[in-house]
């Protein structure tokens, strides 16, 4: 279950690393996405845009946990390359404790917001009951939604990401199933999509669970390492929190640029929707570069190589980057295709939602790119244990440039998305260079 990776080639680590969890996250997006393919296939607008809406709440709420998470990812992976058993054992367990109660605690205060997060949404009267609905079902499986966070977090935190990888297969195979029984066979629309994506969780914390066991030894996590311990949360918390911050602003910030779609009307808001589930499918290689900087980063640190971090984060920006140009080309191309798959383009309206996809995703797949970079370096960041940096180059975008951008160009260019679609593209941009100035001064400081 362990692997240390401070020794051997930089590149082919972050091969053998990142790979098994850029297959996790494909395999997380997909049946993120089945959940509105399917839904598109059997239901109307109405019904796609309450899973969408619905799905983005979601979104938000399970990055920030993953944010949260990081803090163990970190601290984990620095005691691993430390050579440190008994601090990885205790570590390992603080995370099961805390997050816990986390679980449970967020389970019951979003169950008691659940209408009013859907009014903040202006989510549009056609998809209110629908809406609500999905989101009741997926906040009582918050438990499992965490857990299975918390525990892909321990093993990419130990230099293990092909566990993960298999434990998102089974909930991807599960969901998809389910979604064809609930919404299909048995069209319960987004109630369908909510119990496919909770029970599918639960299966993979289950078969989780049960590898844990079975390796439990070799983890070396007795009764007392699940006691709290105020030093180890504190540095769980220390760098989780800025990033988990970091990341809700960032949702926080395409759910306004959600309302302000939804104020169009009911096309505009289910094009952007889509075109949200595409973005995050290209976002596959920024993503699985920040935890690979940020996992093999801290063990590299915590065994006193940083220049091995800095070539872990120079081969990630320079993936990120070439394939953010090769999927900004293309989706040049096809946009209004790809958009289609999502929606009937048969009927008035669903051509229209294509038409208007197609305007939004030309402009904000620019964002592949500029994301690629600030990912690689907020994973740097965490790998410091300095995530604070993160978080102020994300909340200065989302403040200055990404919702004035988008509110902007949705008044002064009523009749397309493609600007709001470029301004979301230029907050990253701004996050991008943000974070080269603080990369600098970090090394300007370390020389002096």
């Amino acid at each position: 279950m362990e692997k240390n990776l401070t020794t051997g080639s930089v590149l082919k680590n972050v091969a053998i690393f990142s790979l098994p969890y850029l297959l996790s996250y494909f395999l997380q997006t997909l049946y993120g996405m089945a959940d509105l393919f399917i839904v598109g296939q059997f239901e109307g607008v109405a019904s796609t845009t309450a899973v969408s809406i619905g799905s983005q709440v979601m979104h938000m709420i399970t990055v920030m946990i993953v944010g949260l998470a990081m803090g163990a990812t970190v601290t984990i992976g620095q005691a691993v390359g430390a050579k440190d058993r008994e601090g990885v054992s205790m570590k390992v367990g603080n995370t099961v404790t805390l997050f816990m109660g986390v679980a449970i605690g967020l389970m019951v205060i979003l169950l008691l917001l659940t209408k009013p997060i859907v009014a903040v949404m202006s989510t549009p009267a056609e998809a209110v009951q629908g809406t609500i609905t999905y989101l009741t079902i997926c906040f009582i499986g918050i438990p499992f939604i965490t857990a299975y966070n918390i525990i892909s977090s321990i093993f990419r935190g130990l230099g293990d990401s092909k566990s993960p990888m298999y434990f998102i297969a089974v909930a991807c195979v599960t969901n998809i199933v389910l979604d064809y029984v609930f919404m299909g066979a048995m069209h319960l629309g987004p109630a369908g999509a909510a119990l496919g994506t909770v029970c599918s969780q639960a299966v993979s914390v289950i078969v989780s669970l049960i590898v844990i066991l079975k390796q439990k030894e070799e983890l070396g996590v007795s009764r007392e390492c699940f006691k709290p311990r105020k030093q180890v949360t504190s540095q769980i918390l220390k760098i989780g929190i800025p990033v988990a911050l970091q990341d809700g602003f960032i949702q926080i910030a395409f759910i306004v640029i959600t309302i302000i779609a939804n104020r169009r009307g009911l096309n505009d808001a289910a094009a952007v929707g889509i075109v949200e589930k595409i973005i995050s499918f290209l976002f596959l290689v920024p993503s699985s570069m920040l935890s690979t900087v940020s996992a093999l980063g801290a063990q590299n640190i915590g065994a006193g190589k940083p220049e091995r971090a800095r070539q872990t984060l120079r081969y990630a920006t320079i993936i990120t980057v070439c394939f953010g140009i090769v999927v900004a080309v293309i989706m040049q191309i096809i946009p209004e295709t790809v958009v289609a798959l999502f929606t009937d383009s048969a009927s008035s309206d669903g051509a229209d939602v294509v038409r208007l996809g197609g305007q939004y995703l030309r402009g904000y797949v620019f964002d592949c790119i500029f994301a690629g970079i600030h990912f690689s370096f907020s994973g740097y960041f965490c790998a410091l244990g300095r995530s604070e940096f993160s978080f102020l180059h994300n909340i200065l975008a989302i403040l200055f440039v990404r919702i004035p951008g988008v509110y902007v160009t949705s008044m002064l260019f009523p009749e397309t998305l493609l600007p709001m679609g470029l301004a979301t593209a230029a907050g990253s941009l701004f996050s991008a260079v943000i974070c080269v100035i603080i990369f600098c001064l970090l090394q300007r400081k370390q020389k002096a």
